[in-house]
């Protein structure tokens, strides 16, 4: 099941302003968004296998690009989800 407050804020990442601020300070910015408290303990933890069944995978893709994980790790960290 999708969560609509974790869509936002990966969609939103995409603007590269927001991202800055996301990267200088996640808490400030997780602030203006309701995400499932299960959920913003896998952003912050950087859990792509968790966060996966929750988002839409391009969306995933443009919040881990935005804080800076490259690709390799992004599809490691994915490990057995694959959709």
């Amino acid at each position: 099941m999708t969560d609509y407050g974790l869509s936002k804020l990966c969609f939103d990442l995409q603007d590269r302003e927001r991202a800055a601020a996301y990267r200088a300070d996640r808490e400030a910015v997780l602030e203006g968004y309701r995400i499932a408290p299960e959920l913003l303990d896998a952003l912050r933890a950087d859990d792509v296998a968790r966060l996966a069944p929750h988002v839409n995978a391009y969306l995933l893709r443009y919040y881990f690009t935005a804080i800076g994980m490259p690709d390799e790790t992004f599809i490691a960290r994915l490990g057995p989800y694959r959709g």
